[in-house]
């Protein structure tokens, strides 16, 4: 299986010229990690920047949650990798709940939460206190073995882990 790594950060796409697509975001940076919190296990899966990971396909996804009566709960966690002097770090992550029957072919998400999402991770915002401790835990253990040169230079990811885990 190929190994897949995080996206991140490309060229200036306008080149410095100022023309079309200035002031458009970027997702270069950012990648889908998917949290099955059943297993307790988490895979970077691309195919959610579009809804369309291994397991957002074939179901039909519906605004009320108690629809999705017998749904399997997964996080998708939006990571942003950024830069500074020392380094790539961990720069923005927010956290979506998605539940998924796949027996039924019926889920659960609210879509503008989940662009909402996306953005304040873009834009360097760590949301991850709506999740449970041990897909905390399961997320942390990810990042730190994908790329440990990246979570070194997480500072801020580190101190809101240990004032998550202190509540």
């Amino acid at each position: 299986m190929k190994d897949i790594n995080f996206n991140i950060i490309s060229d200036d796409a306008t080149d410095g010229h100022g023309g079309f697509g200035v002031g458009s975001l970027s997702l270069n940076n950012m990648s889908p990690v998917i949290i099955d919190v059943e297993t307790g296990t988490a895979t970077i899966d691309m195919g959610a920047m579009h809804a369309k990971s291994a397991i957002e396909k074939r179901i039909k996804f519906l605004t009320d949650r108690e629809a999705v009566p017998n749904g399997k709960l997964y996080w998708i966690v939006w990571v942003t990798v950024g830069r500074k002097p020392e380094g790539f770090y961990y720069g923005g992550i927010a956290a979506c709940d998605m539940l998924v029957d796949l027996e039924a072919r019926r889920g659960y998400k609210l879509l503008p939460y989940h662009v909402n999402q996306m953005d304040k991770s873009l834009k360097g915002r760590i949301l991850i206190e709506m999740m449970d401790a041990p897909s905390r835990d399961v997320l942390a253990n990810f990042l730190q073995e994908h790329r440990p040169e990246i979570w070194e230079q997480s500072t801020e990811l580190h101190a809101e882990l240990e004032r998550l885990s202190a509540e």
